[in-house]
């Protein structure tokens, strides 16, 4: 089992008790506090491209978000969990197969030329664990000893030392995904909820205590300029965020109510790249769990349901605002289950898996094809790759980031190139 990517290199959290952000740095020996002081506002032009990585953690069941509906083999391999032909509206590029009813605001944009649909995306050789899938996903290579992700090398190579928000994790936790080498990343659980912990203290003396956190002067002694280098840090990134504490963005649509994070999340990430921050890579984990071995009928059209909704209406929202062609969407998980039904009401791991790229600037067309169940099932009875995950990070490398490719993803010279922009 894979390390995630990451673990192992050197890293430095500045920000172990703050409420709000964790920042991290992985493999840079010193962050030059003058590089703050010039700003960070001028790491990204307003016109630079976003890509939000959305992973569907578990496994999605691609079989049910495009369901070969009336296929009688699918009735057959899913005598309860098959959907019905009239459940879902029919998909317009394949029509032996339909869109999951929860989907339908995904439908939605795809009727609009807004989301490329990856019907039966993976990799050769499938590795039906969800650690070792997951990580080939997360650095761009079936390489167990990769330590460092495939939008982290990005950054180290298209990005600078003075920006942690050009890789964000709207998380917990930092995401391997965004595992760099030598360049600052951040993880921010909720955009609106920056700040630290600080015991008994609060109001007045908590804003200028937090004013106060950049105040330190550079030294000659290592640990207080270690202390200075950090706290400037820190005092920049908070006044970034600043402006986004109350929560009231002034969102111009409105998002799924839940008690989920996730259209919140969506809803910050919308008013940051309206607010200037130079964001370029932003990962994001979808509501729901898709491990669905048990009960998958309610639990996944609930989570498809909450993902497709937040989805659309942060499209919409980037409409409203003018910036929808700065950013390209990629929703994603780590396989797809297995073509027959186990006896829980629910299915295994599978292979090939569904993935969707969303914005305006996308073709809105298939890539890949769905293989059929007569001829498109392994031995296992697992869906096959028609389309390789690696093709597409070279083509979103090369024709949304302008940057080459081969230097990111290993071996990239033996992968396709799809046309994925209008």
């Amino acid at each position: 089992m894979p390390l995630p990517a990451g673990s192992g290199l050197s890293r430095r959290t500045f920000l172990t008790r703050t409420a709000g952000l964790a920042l991290s740095v992985y493999g840079a020996s010193k962050l030059p506090l003058g590089l703050f002081e010039e700003g960070i506002a001028r790491a990204a032009a307003p016109t630079d491209p976003v890509l939000v990585s959305i992973f569907l953690d578990g496994g999605a069941d691609s079989l049910s978000m495009l369901y070969p509906a009336g296929d009688a083999q699918y009735a057959g391999l899913r005598p309860h969990l098959a959907l019905a032909p009239e459940a879902g509206a029919p998909f317009a590029e394949d029509p032996a197969l339909h869109w999951h009813p929860s989907l339908a605001p995904l439908a939605e944009l795809h009727g609009e030329g807004k989301v490329s649909v990856l019907p039966a995306v993976g990799y050769t050789n499938a590795d039906q664990s969800h650690f070792t899938s997951r990580h080939y996903w997360e650095v761009g290579a079936t390489d167990a000893h990769l330590r460092t992700g495939w939008l982290g090398r990005y950054l180290d190579l298209a990005g600078t030392s003075d920006n942690p928000l050009q890789g964000l994790a709207l998380s917990d936790s930092l995401h391997p995904a965004l595992a760099s080498a030598s360049v600052p990343i951040a993880a921010v659980s909720q955009v609106d909820d920056y700040g630290f912990w600080a015991q008994g203290v609060w109001g007045d003396p908590e804003m200028r205590m937090l004013d106060a956190i950049g105040s330190f002067t550079p030294s000659s002694d290592p640990g207080r300029a270690h202390v200075a280098e950090v706290a400037a840090q820190v005092a920049r990134l908070r006044g970034q965020l600043l402006p986004f504490d109350d929560g009231n963005w002034g969102s111009p649509v409105t998002y799924p109510t839940s008690s989920d994070p996730f259209p919140s999340r969506l809803a910050g990430l919308a008013a940051m790249i309206a607010g200037g921050l130079p964001l370029r890579c932003v990962t994001v984990s979808a509501p729901g769990m898709y491990d669905t071995h048990a009960d998958q009928a309610t639990d996944l059209g609930s989570a498809l349901a909450l993902t497709a909704g937040s989805l659309n209406a942060f499209q919409r929202d980037l409409e409203a605002r003018g910036l929808s062609d700065r950013v390209i969407v990629h929703v994603w998980s780590e396989f797809g289950r297995r073509g027959e039904e186990n006896g829980s009401l629910g299915t295994d791991h599978g292979a090939a898996g569904m993935g969707f790229l969303i914005g305006s600037q996308v073709k809105g067309q298939m890539l890949g094809e769905f293989p059929g169940l007569a001829s498109g099932l392994d031995d296992e009875g697992n869906l096959k790759a028609t389309f390789d995950f690696r093709s597409l990070y070279c083509s979103l490398l090369e024709q949304w980031f302008a940057t080459d490719a081969a230097a990111i993803i290993p071996n990239a010279a033996s992968f396709d190139r799809p046309s994925l922009l209008k």
